[in-house]
């Protein structure tokens, strides 16, 4: 018999529960395989940040901060709208970084009157550290993998992804 997951476990409860209500069992079986990583990859962020010391709101801000165009360096705006936070929030989230000493705040060189947040080296040192913790753990899971199965898993997740972007 081939091996089950919690999803095939997961389906058969709904088929056998829920025979008035139409569902595909494989549509059912992919978002909920999909949400079930996204959980776990969501625990591999957790992981990391407790283990170098940090909050994931922070973590998340520094993150942001060093994917970006011009890695380090961003506007409190542009910060604010990449996380989805309110200015408010955004003020306080890098009040907690300046007094960690992760984030400097400077005026533009080009307009005084428009800050700059900067990631520090102790910044980037501390992000680094969570992101080699969180990249070791995503390396293991994909290594269940081969590499054909990983190009295969891009393209068929790239379509989806492509899908929801025209939404």
């Amino acid at each position: 018999m081939a091996e089950t997951d919690w999803t095939d476990r997961h389906v058969a409860r709904w088929r056998s529960h829920w025979v008035d209500i139409h569902f595909d069992d494989e549509v059912e079986a992919l978002v909920t395989r999909i949400g079930r990583l996204q959980r776990f990859l969501k625990s591999t962020v957790q992981t990391a940040v407790a283990e170098v010391g940090i909050q994931d709101f922070e973590y998340e801000t520094l993150h942001s901060l060093m994917i970006r165009d011009t890695p380090g360096t961003a506007s409190p705006t542009d910060l604010a709208e990449d996380l989805g936070v309110s200015g408010a929030g955004m003020t306080g989230r890098l009040d907690g970084l300046e007094k960690a000493g992760w984030v400097q705040r400077t005026h533009s060189p080009d307009d005084r009157r428009r800050v700059v947040v900067e990631i520090t080296r102790e910044g980037a040192d501390i992000w680094r550290r969570a992101m080699a913790l969180r990249g070791a753990q995503e390396e293991e899971l994909a290594s269940v993998l081969n590499d054909r199965e990983r190009v295969q898993l891009n393209r068929l997740l790239k379509k989806l992804t492509l899908w929801t972007e025209t939404r």
